[in-house]
């Protein structure tokens, strides 16, 4: 059985040691801001820095060195540098968001993928939790955090927009939330050129200007820089179809 403890009780903290725990690891207390980090490494085979990107550095700074304790952060886009001075260092974060404890310790024992990097003990953690692991180079951890708020963060942003603008119409968020899971399957399935739809991918500027002028000055922005993503990814697809004719063609 590991021993593991953890500095910082918000939601990824909390999920991790809940989920944990339920796996069969001795989750020796979270550790909050009132509370001395000197000796946390002390007595646990693993430490969690589940903090702030912004303060790991200095939160593992301040926990005296113990030679047989790897600590670990959960922040996609820090590499293992920001650990020093341990010596055993290690990464591990989900890719999957966890908005409260109780909803993320469920989706991290539901076979998830987790980003991983240092020491194997964290392989072993997301193998107790029923994950797949991958690893990516300190050098790519700021793209890789990127595309994971691409994927979470801004879908969720956009999903705001969308509720505001179908009060316009006089509907609510859950009457589109179809048409955007089906947007995604297709995605999943077809590819993202291959599963773009509308007035964008068709060039069809009269509509996008009629949709520009029914929307509210500051909702025009979002939606204007969503037209340069169609557009962007209309014009990926229609180079696409030119290699496959010119291929075929050859």
């Amino acid at each position: 059985m590991h021993r593991v403890r953890f500095i910082g009780p918000g939601r990824a903290g909390r999920s991790f040691a809940v989920a944990l725990s339920d796996a069969g690891w001795e989750v020796a207390g979270v550790l909050g801001r009132r509370d001395d980090p000197t000796d946390a490494a002390r007595g646990v085979e693993v430490l969690v820095i589940s903090t702030p990107d912004d303060v790991v550095g200095e939160v593992a700074r301040a926990v005296r060195p113990e030679r047989g304790c790897v600590v670990t952060h959960l922040a996609a886009a820090l590499g293992l540098d920001v650990l020093a001075p341990h010596e055993r260092r290690a990464s591990i974060h989900p890719l999957m968001p966890l908005p409260t404890p109780q909803i993320g310790a469920a989706r991290l024992a539901s076979g998830i993928s987790f980003a991983v990097s240092g020491d194997p003990v964290v392989a072993e953690m997301a193998a107790s939790l029923g994950g797949r692991v991958f690893t990516v180079d300190d050098s790519r951890r700021a793209a890789y955090h990127a595309a994971a708020c691409i994927a979470a963060n801004h879908v969720v942003a956009l999903l705001g927009q969308l509720e505001r603008v179908a009060r316009l119409a006089g509907l609510d968020l859950e009457a589109f939330l179809g048409l955007a899971r089906a947007a995604v399957d297709d995605v999943a399935e077809l590819g993202p050129a291959a599963a773009l739809t509308g007035p964008a991918a068709r060039g069809d500027w009269a509509t996008l200007e009629r949709h520009r002028q029914a929307l509210p000055p500051e909702e025009r922005p979002a939606y204007d820089a969503g037209i340069g993503l169609a557009l962007r990814l209309a014009d990926e697809r229609e180079a696409g179809r030119l290699l496959e004719t010119l291929g075929a063609s050859s």
